[in-house]
């Protein structure tokens, strides 16, 4: 299991697999074309794809990760173009990532610039996005060839894909590898919990994650959740996966028991928009992070979706004044990691570049400029990103998030929290408890709710941060306030 979270951006070699090893013995084995009933159902942020049929065996492809000569490309190449589908994009471009061969890649590149029309060189990247702006176009057995390709890397990725293709809920062609096997950034499950008097290896200005649930205040340290990306804990009863995506920067905490099911979920990882899809172990079907469902698998139309809750981005020190009693990650967790501030992904967060690129080139804030995304559950179609760093000249701010009113308090270290204001206006906030609202009522903020001093409370809203890249990748339709 590799001790760096440094994930490559293409990954031509893997615990020592080269690539041929990886593919072509599965590829050149001929498997026949599968044949599936298209999905007409669309996806919830697409149109439903045009499933195309393929005559061609999945050995074609298999050729350019074993090819000797030329020939043979120039052959693989010919029977490609004489029975050409646009449902070929998708898995050839898959290829150019991943093949060890430089001669393969090359031709690869250049058919793709001779058949698209596009010159785009030799930028797999940009072929990606290229393709992703295109109507979604896969062949009938797109899903197997995924499965194929991944299954030398991780047995359990064959599942995730074999047979699965009508089920997908985001275009198949979007879910890329991240570098890793399942688990291969192994989750914290149940850790273990210290006291606040304990923490000595934190310093107060540290980032933490922190949450509170029936009374039981916990607190994860930044240093340590980006090595794990991912915390299974009971927290006040509840059964709780929180699922921390570096790469788009966000924490959210879900409750993983639905309609009596306790869902145990997994780092899968693949990504869909530079951002990380989970799994459930009983199913092995692929979740959305941001959207806390299946888009792939057994569980998709099942109406399965986790309850999300409020998390707060702050200081170790801010969180400790406000919940003394708090617990906090322990550096015992079992895994040997450098858990020092700044440490995982250091050089990821250093810039504004991406490791995985998405559809979009977005130009209204930088890439990496944290937002705090608001939906809800009775507005799908609404979602609000608002800038951290205007909200941190605005410790009270009032929007609306479909027919949800929202009030944002932002505390003195930076920390947002968001409540129903029920159709009070609140005039003073202190930066740190105490709020007055416009007839003069005192009111005190904790983690639950707001109340006043005659008894009334207004209750928290579920919030958390999101680099603007990874929230507008995940809902391109939101609306900005800046």
């Amino acid at each position: 299991m590799p001790t760096s979270l440094k994930r490559p951006a293409s990954s031509r070699t893997v615990w020592g697999l080269t690539a041929s090893t990886l593919v072509a013995a599965t590829l050149a084995l001929g498997a026949p074309a599968a044949t599936y009933a298209q999905d007409t159902s669309p996806a919830p942020d697409q149109e439903g794809p045009a499933v195309v049929d393929a005559d061609l065996p999945l050995a074609v492809f298999g050729i350019f990760f074993s090819a000797q000569s030329s020939e043979q490309l120039e052959q693989a190449l010919a029977v490609l173009e004489e029975n050409w589908s646009d449902g070929y994009y998708a898995p050839l471009i898959e290829i150019t990532a991943y093949t060890g061969s430089i001669m393969a890649r090359a031709a690869l590149f250049d058919f793709l610039e001779r058949q698209s029309g596009q010159s785009l060189g030799q930028d797999f990247h940009a072929w990606y996005q290229w393709l992703w702006n295109q109507p979604e176009a896969i062949t009938a057995d797109y899903a197997d060839f995924k499965a194929l390709l991944y299954r030398p890397i991780d047995p359990r990725f064959e599942t995730y894909f074999g047979g699965r293709q009508p089920s997908a809920r985001i275009r198949l062609d979007e879910i890329r590898w991240g570098g890793v096997r399942q688990d291969g950034i192994p989750p914290l499950r149940q850790p273990d919990m210290i006291t606040a008097e304990e923490a000595t290896y934190l310093d107060d200005s540290n980032i933490v994650f922190g949450l509170e649930i029936n009374g039981d205040a916990r607190a994860y340290p930044q240093r340590i959740l980006a090595w794990h990306e991912m915390f299974v804990d009971t927290i006040g009863g509840v059964e709780i996966a929180g699922v921390y995506c570096t790469l788009c920067g966000t924490v959210i905490p879900y409750i993983t028991t639905v309609d009596g099911t306790n869902h145990q979920m997994g780092t899968s990882g693949f990504l869909y928009r530079s951002n990380k899809l989970m799994y459930d172990q009983a199913t092995q079907s692929l979740w959305s992070t941001m959207r806390g469902e299946p888009v792939l698998g057994p569980l998709v139309d099942q109406g399965i979706r986790m309850e999300f809750l409020s998390i707060v981005t702050t200081s170790w020190g801010e969180w400790k004044r406000r919940h003394p009693d708090t617990t906090v990650l322990s550096l015992n967790t079992g895994h040997s990691r450098d858990y020092g501030e700044g440490i995982a992904y250091q050089e990821y967060f250093a810039t504004d570049d991406l490791m995985f690129n998405t559809p979009f080139n977005v130009d209204e804030l930088d890439n990496k400029q944290e937002v705090l995304g608001l939906r809800f559950p009775g507005a799908p179609n609404d979602q609000l990103a608002i800038d951290t760093a205007f909200l941190n000249s605005m410790p009270i701010y009032t929007d609306q998030v479909g027919f949800q009113d929202v009030v944002v308090f932002t505390d003195s270290s930076g920390a947002n929290r968001v409540y129903d204001p029920q159709g009070i206006a609140f005039a003073q906030y202190d930066g740190g408890s105490g709020i007055v609202d416009a007839d003069g009522v005192a009111w005190s903020l904790d983690e639950d709710a707001l109340t006043a001093d005659d008894g009334r409370t207004l209750p928290r809203l579920p919030a958390h941060r999101a680099f603007w890249f990874g929230w507008h990748a995940a809902f391109p339709e939101t609306r900005l306030v800046q």
